[in-house]
């Protein structure tokens, strides 16, 4: 799954992101997702989480 739709998030998914300082190259971190900070139901570019350990970044998938 892609992480463009917020329904199909929710924390304690393990999912991988790309961080901020990361867009340009695309490269994907793997976590836990603790708070999901985007508010609308849909993200072209992936809803935005905080995993476990406080990096913040848009989901690309969902493991």
């Amino acid at each position: 799954m892609n992480g463009q739709v917020r329904a199909d998030i929710r924390p304690g998914l393990e999912v991988d992101i790309v961080l901020k300082q990361d867009q340009s190259t695309g490269k994907l971190t793997h976590g836990v997702v603790k708070d999901i900070l985007t508010n609308s139901p849909r993200h072209p570019h992936g809803i935005k989480v905080r995993l476990a350990d406080g990096q913040v970044g848009r989901v690309k998938h969902i493991t």
